[in-house]
C-alpha cells in the first residue's frame, strides 16, 4: 500500500533520522485497521515481568500461550505488538511479517522494591527477530533516572544506526514527584518532553489528571491560563510539550476498567490530538472475542 499524505507528513517531522528508521516507522503507521490514518493502537504484553504471570494472565488463561498474543494482535488488526524477548521469540517464526514487532528492552519485576529496570534484551535481538523498533522505560525523578537516561542514550544510538525506531515509556516517579503527581498534568507533560529531548520516535505516557504537582510549576499554569479542565485539554497540552505535536504520542490504557471508561479515554485522546493508545491488560485479560471487539471499537473511534 502506498503511503498516505498523512503518513508522509508525519515522516517529515523526523528530521535527521535514517531512511531505515523512517521505513520502519512507515511500516507501523501503514499496518492494520488504522493504516494510513496517523493513529496507532499497539498491544503491549510486558506485564508478566512487572506483575507476575497469575496477575497478568489468570483472568484469561489462554493468554499464558505466547501464540495467543500474536493471534490476538493479528486478528484485531492492531498497528504493532510490543513485548519482552521471550514472548517475541516464541512466535516470531510462525507469525513472521504478520504484525510489526517492538522489542521491550528493559523490565522491572514485582519482587524488587524501588524504581529501576534491568536490560532484558539487546538491539541485536530486535534485528534478529525482524522488529521495527525497540522499547525502553525511563523513570524521570527516580534515584536512578540519570543512569536510565544514559542507558537510553546508548541504546537509541545502537537502534537508530540500524534503522530501528525507539518507543520510550516515560513514567515519572520518585524524587520531587508525589504519588498523586505520577499522573499530574505538569509531570506527564514534563515526562513526554524529556522523552522527546532524548530522541524518542514514539512516546508513551499515562493519561494525565488536572492536578499540578510541582510547586514551581503551579504559578506558570495559572498565570498562562493553560487549559486543563477536560481530558482532551490535557492531552492537547501533552502534545504541545512533545515538540508542538511533531512527535507521536500514545497513551497507556492503564489498569483494568470497563469498556465505556476505556472508550471515553480514547475519545479524549482523539479529540486532544493524541496519536493513539497502547492497550495491554484491558485487551488480553478479556476473552478473545471480547478483546477483538473492544480493540475494534477503539480503532473505530480513532479512524
Amino acid at each position: 500500500m502506498l503511503r498516505t499524505e498523512v503518513v508522509r507528513n508525519i515522516l517529515s517531522w523526523y528530521e535527521g533520522e535514517t531512511p531505515g528508521l523512517k521505513a520502519n516507522l512507515s511500516r507501523l503507521l501503514m499496518h492494520g485497521r488504522l493504516g494510513g490514518t496517523g493513529r496507532v493502537v499497539i498491544l503491549p504484553v510486558d506485564q508478566g515481568f512487572e506483575h507476575g504471570p497469575a496477575r497478568s494472565f489468570a483472568p484469561n488463561p489462554a493468554a499464558y500461550d505466547p501464540h495467543y498474543l500474536y493471534e490476538l494482535a493479528i486478528e484485531a488488526g492492531v498497528s504493532g505488538y510490543a513485548a519482552p524477548l521471550g514472548l517475541l521469540e516464541q512466535g516470531a517464526d510462525t507469525f513472521a511479517g504478520e504484525v510489526p514487532l517492538i522489542l521491550k528492552m528493559n523490565s522491572g519485576n514485582g519482587l524488587v522494591s524501588g524504581n529501576d529496570q534491568a536490560l532484558t534484551g539487546k538491539v541485536e535481538d530486535a534485528m534478529r527477530l525482524g522488529c521495527v523498533g525497540v522499547g525502553f522505560t525511563i523513570y524521570p525523578g527516580s534515584d536512578i533516572s540519570y543512569e536510565m537516561i544514559e542507558e537510553l542514550r546508548d541504546l537509541s544510538l545502537q537502534a537508530k544506526s540500524r534503522g530501528l525506531m525507539t518507543v520510550v515509556w516515560s513514567y515519572p516517579r520518585g524524587g520531587k514527584v508525589t504519588k498523586e503527581g505520577e499522573t499530574a498534568l505538569d509531570i506527564i507533560a514534563y515526562g513526554a518532553h524529556m522523552a522527546a529531548l532524548m530522541g524518542a520516535t514514539i512516546i508513551k505516557v499515562k493519561l494525565p489528571t488536572d492536578h499540578i504537582d510541582l510547586e514551581a510549576a503551579k504559578a506558570t499554569y495559572e498565570n498562562n491560563h493553560i487549559p486543563r479542565a477536560t481530558a482532551a485539554d490535557r492531552v492537547r497540552h501533552v502534545m504541545q510539550a512533545s515538540f508542538a505535536g511533531k512527535r507521536l504520542v500514545v497513551f497507556s490504557g492503564g489498569a483494568a476498567k470497563n469498556t465505556e471508561e476505556l472508550l471515553e479515554e480514547v475519545r479524549a485522546i482523539r479529540d486532544g490530538g493524541g496519536n493513539g493508545s497502547i492497550i495491554g491488560r484491558n485487551s488480553f485479560q478479556r476473552p478473545r472475542a471480547e478483546a477483538v471487539k473492544l480493540l475494534g471499537q477503539v480503532m473505530d473511534l480513532y479512524a
